[in-house]
């Protein structure tokens, strides 16, 4: 059996809007609300963290709802479609409050963008497993995070091209660019994806061998949350300070990419959307290394490739903090800072997967979740703290010093490790979830 990669690629649409919408809000949401509404850093950083605060709740809550449901356009394309259109609809307030002043409206309107793509995110990664035989989903996971690195490259893309390089832009045009893509996307999905048909397709060209081997996996994993085993100690120590490096590398990283549209203004003195050319060069980064870290890892292990990774990705936080005035050279330390995402990103997940097999492995993929959540919640509102009260230039230090600290915590890990076999097939490398 081999993956049907145009309707893998039409599936991924969906991914590819969402990850374009948050490639936006996290670059131009900041800005707005310092620039236009005077929201102190601190504030700021609450009101981002409030997607990460409804995503805790509302993303199970919908994933488990679109299970539940059956109607003629199938489970998830009814919450795709509704989602699609709430949010692009609000979206389109946000530019249009900005330029008005008007805080009320604005804060309205991004609470119900936040509300919808809450509704839909979980239906939409869950669609592809959905249409896809479980031997051939690493491909198709690859090709869907693709798919989603290119639409948070087209906004930045926009944002460079088309926000004005002026004191007060006006965002009407990049935001109405996002999102004209996320309709056309989903549109496009929808013409081309009929879920529900598909679906009965899928299940009438599996073979009696791989309907087998399916029954054998859910009694499997029926048999495993049966057991509800715990970990033994010394490996349940390392999955601790695991969480614990996850927790501190999403703090650092996630500060960062919050922070940095507003830092390039009012430290370097870029103007308009120029500090999205060193956000691409870092995304454009990490894509091309996925397939050399994949070899790295097979070689050295996932743990010593994590452990480069943050080595990497610390002295490039160390090296934006001295550069005083924008460089060309700039471009060069977030290509180390993609590199180094990257190489922790491909083998972070896979590491708890090692470490619970024989336990309850969903329930450690869910922990491993929450913690990066968390972080993403936590460290908007604590850099915002600081870059309010005392001053811009915190930013890459406060980077470093709790990318230090998940080094530190990932020294003490000691499961978990693998030399995961080169992958035969290279488009398999992006698969980042593995």
């Amino acid at each position: 059996m081999k993956l049907n990669y145009k309707r893998t690629f039409m599936i991924g649409l969906a991914f590819m809007s969402i990850s374009a919408f948050w490639q936006l809000y996290d670059s131009l949401v900041p800005k707005m609300l310092d620039s236009t509404f005077g929201i102190k850093e601190t504030a700021t950083g609450a009101i981002m963290a409030l997607d990460n605060v409804l995503a805790l709740f509302l993303l199970p809550f919908f994933g488990a709802l679109s299970d539940r449901v059956d109607t003629r356009l199938g489970k998830r394309t009814p919450f795709i479609l509704f989602g699609t259109f709430v949010a692009v609809i609000s979206m389109m307030v946000l530019p249009l409050a900005n330029e008005w002043v008007n805080f009320p409206l604005f804060f309205i309107a991004l609470g119900m963008v936040l509300l919808a793509m809450s509704t839909y995110r979980s239906p939409a990664v869950a669609l592809m497993p959905d249409l896809t035989p479980k031997p051939l989903r690493s491909q198709a996971n690859a090709i869907i995070n693709l798919m989603g690195a290119f639409g948070g490259i087209f906004s930045l893309l926009m944002i460079s091209l088309l926000v004005p390089r002026v004191d007060k832009p006006n965002y009407t045009l990049v935001f109405l660019a996002v999102a004209l893509f996320m309709v056309v996307a989903v549109a496009a999905l929808v013409n081309t994806v009929k879920e529900k048909k598909l679906s009965k397709e899928l299940a009438d060209e599996l073979s009696d061998e791989m309907e087998a081997q399916r029954a054998e996996d859910e009694d499997a994993a029926t048999s495993e949350a049966k057991k509800g085993s715990k970990l033994p100690k010394d490996v349940f120590r390392s999955m601790v300070f695991l969480l614990a490096s996850i927790f501190f590398w999403f703090t650092a990283y996630n500060a960062v990419t919050t922070a940095f549209s507003r830092y390039a203004e009012k430290v370097w003195g870029l103007k308009g959307g120029s500090f999205a050319n060193s956000m691409m060069v870092a995304m454009g980064a990490a894509i091309i290394a996925f397939i050399p870290i994949g070899f790295v890892s097979s070689r050295i292990g996932r743990k010593k490739t994590i452990i480069a990774g943050i080595i990497m990705i610390t002295l490039s936080y160390l090296c934006g903090f001295l550069f005083f005035n924008y460089s060309p050279w700039i471009n060069v330390v977030f290509a180390i800072t993609g590199i180094g995402w990257a190489s922790i990103n491909v083998n972070s997940y896979p590491m708890v997967v090692e470490m619970s097999r024989g336990a309850d492995i969903g329930k450690y993929t869910g922990i491993y979740y929450t913690f990066s959540m968390i972080a993403q919640i936590f460290t908007p509102i604590f850099s915002g703290f600081l870059l309010e009260k005392i001053h811009y230039r915190t930013l890459f230090p406060y980077a470093v010093v709790f990318s230090l600290l998940s080094l530190l915590t990932m020294l003490n890990v000691r499961h978990g490790d693998s030399k995961p076999p080169v992958k035969e097939d290279i488009i398999t490398n992006f698969d980042i979830s593995d």
